[in-house]
């Protein structure tokens, strides 16, 4: 297989393709609005408190893992839909694992705000 040269203007259509991928995430599912509204009270609370270049950088890797996961999730979720439709333990086991991964980046994410933000509020 022959490699196409390299072009400003396929990259730029890659760019297209995944801001088409985000909107579609966000225009279907509930929960990447609530990973919005939580990424957005983040941020206006890291800027109120002047958080150091180092906190947020921790906050911004906590932001990008639980992204990925819940986009992760909704993929693998549509893919074994349009897999199997109907119902199999396996198939359930596959979403289940899925989810689980979304729970252990929102997990570490809430812990990570609670050790930057807490004692700020408690002072």
């Amino acid at each position: 297989m022959k490699h196409q040269p390299f072009s400003w203007l396929a990259r730029l259509r890659s760019f297209r393709y995944a801001i088409q991928g985000l909107k579609s995430f966000l225009g279907s599912e509930h929960n990447a609005w609530i990973h919005l509204a939580a990424t957005i009270l983040a941020c206006l609370a890291g800027w109120y408190f002047r958080l150091s270049k180092l906190e947020w950088i921790a906050l911004l890797f906590c932001f990008c893992l639980v992204w990925i996961a819940e986009i992760a999730n909704t993929c693998i979720e549509k893919i074994m839909d349009h897999v199997t439709p109907e119902q199999h333990p396996r198939v359930k086991q596959i979403k289940d694992m899925a989810a689980g991964m979304v729970l252990i980046a929102a997990v570490v994410a809430l812990i990570t705000g609670c050790l930057i933000f807490l004692p700020r509020l408690l002072l």
